[in-house]
């Protein structure tokens, strides 16, 4: 944690979790297994009805969960910020969805489980076609509501460590996939996509993502003189939706943690390139001011450093997948990258 940034606490209240699947899904009076082409991570989903309402139930173990692995992930983190009660210290203008949760079963009692509130029928739906400008911009200010409500929060109950958010898609992970035999076909093509950026990336750029990859702790101290917040770590539009009244809903907290708000929106706006109505540079500007009318302090000298190293960090963890694409993608971030390795 930043020692420029107050530690701030907050009102929660932690919740139980059951002990077996069996438990959490009690009284249920149907349970059919489906997929979704975003759901990509190898854990398994379930629709649920229980007492006449809907429900979507989430399991995950890291022998199925290439991402839980990768991110060494054997308690479930998902499970840890519901149970904590951080969740539900979100802003009102945030839907986070879950009901329940269960935990300890499965191999060494790795094994967990969250239960939903089906909302799919308020999600962003599947494609790649722009979202509507108002939805975007109602994700962007939520996404500072966030951001402002937990301005200073700091982690005390053992959320993901940010030199291991930096790590994710590094050597060490695609080491552990390729030894299982690349059972999952993400981290072939990140495997793929590493082999391209080091190709069609300038030499200078190349050589300081692949530093970083290698040790990430070299962006972490960089940003420690920056301000940081709650992370959700996930802003992609799988994840979001919009409920009737105007609230986003925002799912699958899988990366929750502490860490620079100009991380989740570097995050949003490389997971999303495609259904963006606006720029990027748009987007920036939009969050900047969406902080600024929550009374953060903008204009205290740590923005452009913040914002730099965060797209920096942003092309460590996901510049396999814009070197996949096409030239004027890969170039945006490459400049970026370029402009953020100037804090280091």
């Amino acid at each position: 944690m930043p020692s420029s940034t107050p530690t701030r606490a907050l009102p929660v209240s932690p919740h139980p979790t059951a002990a077996t699947i069996d438990e959490l899904v009690a009284g249920a009076t149907s349970r059919r297994p489906f997929r979704t082409a975003d759901a990509k991570s190898g854990s398994r989903f379930e629709r649920v009805e229980i007492g006449g309402e809907r429900f979507v139930l989430k399991v995950v173990h890291v022998d199925d969960d290439w991402i839980a692995r990768s991110l060494g992930d054997l308690t479930c983190r998902q499970v840890t910020v519901w149970s904590s009660g951080l969740l539900d210290a979100l802003p009102p203008t945030v839907d986070h969805a879950v009901v329940g949760a269960a935990r300890g079963f499965g191999r060494n009692g790795w094994g967990a489980a969250l239960l939903m509130r089906d909302v799919g029928e308020h999600l962003v739906p599947e494609g790649d076609d722009p979202v509507p400008a108002e939805q975007h911009a109602a994700f962007v200010e939520h996404l500072a509501d966030v951001s402002a409500r937990f301005w200073g929060w700091r982690d005390d109950v053992g959320l993901l460590p940010p030199s291991v958010r930096w790590s994710f898609f590094g050597p060490g992970m695609l080491a552990c996939e390729r030894d299982r035999g690349w059972p999952h076909p993400v981290p072939v093509l990140a495997a793929q996509g590493w082999q391209d950026f080091a190709r069609r990336a300038p030499a200078d750029v190349a050589e300081t993502v692949a530093a970083i990859r290698r040790e990430p702790g070299l962006l972490v101290e960089a940003l420690a003189a920056t301000p940081w917040t709650f992370l959700h770590g996930d802003w992609k539009m799988g994840n979001l939706g919009s409920h009737p009244d105007g609230r986003t809903i925002l799912l699958d907290c899988a990366y929750p943690g502490e860490g620079p708000a100009c991380h989740d929106l570097g995050w949003y706006l490389a997971t999303n390139r495609a259904r963006l109505p606006e720029a990027k540079e748009g987007a920036i500007d939009r969050f900047r001011r969406a902080l600024a009318r929550r009374g953060v302090d903008v204009d205290g000298g740590w923005w452009d450093r913040q914002l730099g190293l965060c797209l920096l960090g942003t092309v460590v963890e996901l510049g396999w997948e814009k070197a996949l694409g096409d030239d004027e993608e890969l170039g945006w971030w490459v400049d970026r990258a370029r402009e953020g390795a100037r804090w280091l």
